[in-house]
């Protein structure tokens, strides 16, 4: 089964220049979304332990990242990357001059490793029409004679 990175293309305006006609530009539309139970069920495919084992030490492992990153850890997970802790702060004139109270926010950096970087070289495409949006429904939904009569 081939599997194909599914993308979409739209219009998207220059904020620099409003009045220029809008480039087309392609992004990437999900196909779905895998969950942890999914997952679990996956793995449990592939090898001798239990989908309820696996989902365990998935569950655990969330945990356990969620634990070392509020500790100020490194989280390392081989090939795949690794996650830290990174903060945005406002400057303050000497050393002694910055306290706790300069930090505006807290982030999560993720830096894949080998294993994620390796894929980005052999992926394919495939162009599909652009998910609609709420308007586009609630569009269709009058022009079936379904919409809210605004007459009366």
């Amino acid at each position: 089964m081939a599997r194909n990175v599914t993308y979409s293309v739209s219009p998207r305006i220059n904020p620099n220049d409003k009045e220029a006609a809008p480039k087309f530009y392609g992004h990437v539309q999900a196909s779905g979304d895998v969950s942890l139970r999914e997952m679990s069920e996956r793995i449990q495919q592939s090898c001798t332990v239990t989908k309820a084992d696996v989902f365990a030490v998935l569950v655990a492992l969330e945990d356990v990242i969620i634990d070392a990153l509020k500790g100020g850890e490194i989280v390392r997970l081989g090939d795949l990357g690794t996650f830290q802790i990174g903060i945005s702060s406002k400057g303050a004139v000497t050393e002694d001059d910055y306290d706790d109270s300069l930090i505006k926010c807290a982030r999560i950096n993720f830096r894949p490793g080998t294993a994620l970087v390796g894929i980005l070289t052999n992926l394919t495409y495939a162009k599909v029409k652009p998910k609609s949006t709420k308007a586009d429904k609630e569009a269709d939904k009058e022009e079936e004679g379904g919409g809210e009569d605004l007459t009366a």
